[in-house]
């Protein structure tokens, strides 16, 4: 066999590239080690994917906020609304992985989108991000339209078992958590109803109230005010817990259907490949600013409920289980993009 040393010097080709390969192994080490040391030492950008005055980009400036009190620099937000949030989120896929562009994500719309829009998004939502943080999330509630006659969700099944192909329910998207949660009671029901799609919330809950739909899903700030104003029949809170705000309005399962848990949740993501120690620091920073009075009335405020803290490898898990789950109902219903 033909020897890779250098004839004249002896030198071993494959012991210089061996070496060669370690110094760039280590120089990358360094300089990832080099990003985290001075991290941050300029302004960070955080892109929220969605039109300013939602709950995504509340959130995102509350946090904000407190991110730019606790590192030392500022957190602008930048809204890149757009494609259901996915062109802020491919913006923050793309970027460097330095910890100087994030993403307030929506993380359950995300998820979806990742089963609806596959083939068309340009990112893997699993593989091209890191998740810092679970933030909290939104509960949803079932409502009815007061000329239904139900007081409870098991009513309402009744219902609408007694009338199939005449009930209706409306929903802010085809991957919207609105629309989960009515087809995922539907599957489970195995229910003849069908989804009228809305370009958002608002206009669903008006024809809700109007008589056009007959019930739907929605999260819990968006419909409370009818609530209270005897507009809407609440029925059952998608949670675990029965939210402060409807306290006599039943959970999901103890109005007997225990695996019809839907909320809207958001947390903060960044590229895939940044440096381990700059994902811990703005973890630990986003549950510092979590466990503050002000900030958990803030967020109280908007309905969500703050996550306990969790690890970035914890969080990573939680948005792999979203994906998980939504594209199992997806697929068990059949839901199109375009729908």
């Amino acid at each position: 066999m033909p020897s890779s040393s250098h004839p004249k010097s002896g030198v071993d080709r494959r012991q210089v590239l061996a070496a060669a390969a370690g110094v760039a192994a280590s120089s990358l080490a360094l300089g990832g080690s080099a990003v985290a040391a001075t991290w941050p030492d300029k302004v960070i950008t955080m892109i929220v994917p969605f039109s300013p005055g939602g709950a995504t980009d509340i959130i995102g400036r509350i946090l904000a906020a407190e991110l730019s009190t606790g590192l030392g620099k500022q957190v602008i937000v930048e809204n890149r609304a757009g494609a259901g949030g996915n062109l802020g989120a491919q913006a923050v896929a793309k970027a460097a992985p330095d910890g100087y562009t994030i993403l307030m994500g929506a993380m359950t719309s995300h998820s979806t989108i990742a089963t609806l829009e596959k083939g068309k998004v340009r990112y893997d939502l699993v593989k091209d991000f890191q998740t810092a943080a679970v933030v909290g999330s939104v509960p949803l509630v079932f409502v009815a339209n007061t000329s239904v006659p139900a007081k409870s969700l098991k009513e309402l099944v009744a219902y609408i078992q007694a009338n199939p192909g005449k009930v209706s329910f409306g929903s802010s998207g085809a991957g919207a958590p609105q629309r989960m949660a009515s087809e995922m009671l539907k599957l489970q029901s195995k229910l003849a109803t069908d989804n009228i799609p809305y370009r958002g919330s608002g206009p669903a809950v008006t024809d809700l109230i109007a008589g056009q739909l007959q019930f739907m899903a929605d999260t819990v700030p968006a419909v409370l005010q009818f609530i209270k104003g005897g507009k809407l029949t609440p029925l059952a809170v998608a949670a675990s817990t029965r939210d402060p705000n409807l306290p006599d309005v039943p959970t999901t399962a103890e109005a007997g259907f225990p695996n019809l848990e839907v909320t809207s949740t958001f947390g903060v993501l960044v590229p895939a490949g940044t440096p381990a120690e700059v994902v811990a620091r703005l973890n630990a920073e986003i549950y510092k600013a979590l466990r503050k009075p002000e900030v958990l009335a803030q967020l109280g405020q908007q309905g969500v409920v703050a996550q306990a803290p969790l690890t970035p490898a914890a969080a990573q898990e939680r948005l792999k289980g979203e994906v998980t789950k939504w594209a199992k109902v997806i697929a068990a219903a059949n839901i199109k993009a375009d729908e």
